[in-house]
C-alpha cells in the first residue's frame, strides 16, 4: 500500500466517524429526570444508553488521534516504518490497517 493510498483509507475512515457521531448525537443528550413524565426504568434505560454512546465516543476518538497520527507519518515520510524500532512494519499488516504504528515485532512487546 502507497502512502497516498493508505491517506485516502485514513481520510475515509474519518469520514466514517464523522457520521457515527452524527448518528448517535442524540444519544447521549442529557436525560430527562423527572418521574412524572419518564418512568424509572425508562431513565434507567436511558442513562445506559446514554453511557454507551459517551464510550463509543470515547473510542471513535481514540481512534481518530490513531488514523492523525497515521496521516502526519505519512506528511513526515515515516509511513510504513515502526515508531519504537524504525524497522519497515510489514505490507499485509498496513493493509489490514494503515494506522497501525508498530511492527508485529514491537506489538507484541519484543521490541
Amino acid at each position: 500500500m502507497t502512502p497516498q493510498e493508505a491517506a485516502v483509507r485514513l481520510e475515509a475512515a474519518l469520514a466514517a466517524l464523522d457520521r457515527q457521531d452524527e448518528t448517535t448525537e442524540a444519544d447521549s443528550a442529557p436525560v430527562e429526570l423527572d418521574q412524572t413524565s419518564v418512568g424509572r426504568l425508562s431513565r434507567m434505560d436511558a442513562m445506559r444508553v446514554q453511557a454507551m454512546a459517551m464510550a463509543g465516543r470515547q473510542r471513535r476518538e481514540m481512534e481518530r488521534r490513531r488514523i492523525h497520527a497515521a496521516l502526519a507519518r505519512i506528511a513526515a515520510g515515516d509511513f510504513g516504518y515502526c515508531v519504537n524500532c524504525g524497522e519497515p512494519i510489514a505490507p499485509r499488516r498496513l493493509d489490514l490497517d494503515p494506522a497501525l504504528p508498530n511492527c508485529v515485532q514491537c506489538s507484541s512487546g519484543g521490541g
